[in-house]
């Protein structure tokens, strides 16, 4: 079963506050966002391996730790998603970013694929799918489906909330992929929206209805 992960900072769990309050504005939520992303990609790269190498100081030589192995793709499910990539590439420059365009039909509640652009070398990648709201867990399902169908094998989810039913489905589906979060939240409503939740993660961050 993959790891799941509840990265409780404190400073995490402060910006995740603020970022909850109806009245928080889109570019407070975007910068929050970016914040909390970059603080949980501490804790979804601790277990990068590193290797030694040979380095120079002012004070002579030296024998340093660089990252070693696979490099980084960041996968964000469109559009919400889109919101915690600058955190990320603020700690990870040199990584490619990918992207997943789902939406969840209104009837059925299922993901509809309709646009997957992903670096070509994605099989040799650390991939990091991003999405912040992890609801019934179909459209992460579906996301870790289209990435491991291309060729990833290297797979971790990162999101900011997620409902019980979310988690036990993406778990049960994906028992190969580790699984970060912020929060469990109580519960999905009668709409499939997470409570307490923050509301429609892309309206807030895109100041959209």
């Amino acid at each position: 079963m993959g790891k799941l992960t509840v990265i409780d900072h404190p400073l995490i769990q402060h910006k995740l506050t603020i970022m909850r309050r109806e009245e928080t504005s889109s570019m407070q939520f975007r910068q929050l966002l970016t914040e909390i992303s970059a603080l949980m990609g501490y804790e979804v790269t601790r277990d990068f391996q590193l290797e030694d190498v040979p380095i120079v100081t002012p004070m002579g030589p030296a024998v340093g730790k660089k990252i070693s192995g696979k490099k980084v793709a960041i996968v964000p499910v469109l559009r919400a998603g889109l919101g915690m990539v600058d955190g990320l590439l603020n700690l990870i420059p040199g990584a490619r970013v990918g992207h997943i365009g789902l939406y969840r039909d209104p009837e059925t509640m299922k993901p509809v694929e309709y646009y997957c652009k992903l670096p070509k070398d994605i099989e040799s990648r650390e991939v990091i799918i991003v999405d912040p709201m992890l609801a019934t867990g179909g459209s992460l399902i579906a996301a870790t489906e289209f990435v491991k169908e291309r060729g990833a094998q290297n797979i971790r989810a990162l999101c900011l909330l997620g409902a019980p039913e979310g988690i036990a489905a993406f778990q049960e589906a994906c028992p190969d992929v580790d699984l970060y979060l912020a929060s469990i939240d109580e519960k999905l409503n009668e709409q499939a929206y997470i409570v307490p939740g923050l509301g429609d993660a892309g309206d807030r961050i895109f100041g959209t209805k």
